[in-house]
């Protein structure tokens, strides 16, 4: 039984969600499906207020759907707990920072900055990208493939999506870790709660953010080129539709969300494939089907696992009202696992047809790089396991990391042979 396979429930323990919990880390699935069978609309009533836990395919779908749903207010909390800062610490270029991202804006904002970003990221734009991301991957794996061991993290989930990133930015490729390393710092922001003193370390993180950008900037619009930065650079000198703080937000949101996602993204599906050799086989011996493949893993192991909206009005949702103000968590990891919506859901099955799983949200705050995040993933999975034979764990215990947003390990050591 792998650790994805859901455990027997011990009815005489409480029914409590703890994210922090170390052990729900490693194996969140057996709580979420005593949620779902148990309490499927949790109610959760505490110094923030009342609050849901919503676990079910069919309600999480609703809420991303519905407008009477906004979403989350962390840069207004975030406001509110500046006026304890002390000895003149402030986070307002973190505040002003993430405030501009997507997921935390509203239409008609929302609809401005996406349509600015959706060509670069359409379907048919990132398809196009194929052979430059093939080509980051083989030379990533040729790094390490006379070693017969690698970190499937460090050496290829990490500086995949930050390569395939700057190229499409235009930032330079030789400049990558350190943008990594920001990316992954100016991701903790979502950890909630944190210290005053974390917040004041964020704030730093998003001034170098903004320094890097804006060094960046100036020296695009002496030269521009084909890349997303001068085509934003552009927006902002001939339109309304940018502004500067805006464009140097959105480089931030660029590298961190899109860093983060697709890093666990590829780490979660390697370690199911480990976990699960025969249909590791399946996709060796059956390369095409990798796309119903990506998606299953997807499913299966939801890089996201949860994402917050807010009521603006009362809602019904199974005999149950939820009130205007009050917040909603939605366990993505849950709906994805749902067994009304998947047969036999805790089974991976790279053949699976039913794939209407929502690893990216919904609703008009769907993940604008899913698209991109898709294929680097169907490139980077393929690839390893075509390429590389025997791929088996290389350690006794993983590590998980400690974020209750996204699922993930921090290292993942292979040993494999060459094909």
């Amino acid at each position: 039984m792998t650790s994805n396979q859901i455990q027997p429930s011990h009815a005489a323990q409480p029914l409590k969600f703890n994210p922090f919990d170390p052990e729900f880390h490693t194996n969140p699935y057996p709580i979420y499906h005593r949620f779902r069978h148990e309490s499927p609309l949790h109610k959760i009533s505490n110094f923030m207020g009342d609050q849901w836990l919503l676990t079910r395919f069919a309600d999480v779908k609703f809420v991303l759907n519905d407008s009477r749903f906004c979403i989350d207010d962390l840069p207004k909390r975030l406001e509110q707990k500046s006026v304890y800062l002390k000895n003149n610490g402030e986070f307002s270029t973190l505040m002003q920072t993430i405030s501009q991202w997507l997921f935390f804006l509203n239409p008609p904002d929302h609809i401005r900055l996406r349509g600015l970003f959706s060509n670069f990221f359409s379907a048919r734009v990132v398809e196009g990208m194929r052979p430059q991301i093939q080509k980051i991957v083989d030379e990533l794996l040729s790094n390490v493939q006379q070693a017969g061991v690698m970190d499937i993290i460090h050496d290829l989930a990490c500086p995949l999506p930050a390569t395939v990133t700057a190229t499409l930015l235009g930032v330079p490729t030789q400049e990558c870790d350190q943008i990594i390393q920001l990316a992954h710092d100016l991701f903790r922001v979502f950890d909630q709660p944190l210290s005053l003193q974390v917040y004041e370390n964020l704030n730093q993180v998003a001034l170098k953010f903004r320094e890097y950008f804006s060094t960046l900037i100036a020296e695009r619009e002496k030269k521009p080129k084909q890349d997303l930065l001068s085509h934003l650079i552009k927006a902002k000198n001939q339109s309304d539709k940018l502004n500067e703080d805006e464009l140097l937000a959105c480089c931030a949101m660029l590298f961190s969300v899109g860093q983060e996602t697709t890093e666990n993204f590829i780490g979660n599906s390697v370690l199911a494939l480990l976990h699960h050799p025969d249909q590791m086989q399946k996709l060796k011996l059956e390369p095409k089907i990798i796309t119903n493949a990506v998606e299953e893993l997807l499913r299966y192991d939801s890089p996201v696992q949860l994402i917050a909206r807010i009521a603006v009005e009362d809602v019904e949702i199974d005999r149950k009202t939820i009130q205007a103000g009050d917040r909603i968590h939605l366990c993505l990891g849950a709906a994805n696992r749902d067994p009304a919506q998947f047969s036999d859901p805790d089974h991976l099955d790279l053949t699976r047809q039913q794939q209407h799983s929502l690893p990216f949200g919904g609703g008009i705050h769907y993940c604008l790089g899913a698209a991109l995040a898709r294929i680097q993933g169907q490139i980077a999975i393929n690839t390893l396991v075509q390429r590389f034979s025997e791929l088996k764990l290389n350690c006794h215990r993983l590590e998980w990391r400690n974020n209750i947003v996204l699922r993930g390990v921090n290292y993942l050591p292979v040993a494999f042979k060459i094909n």
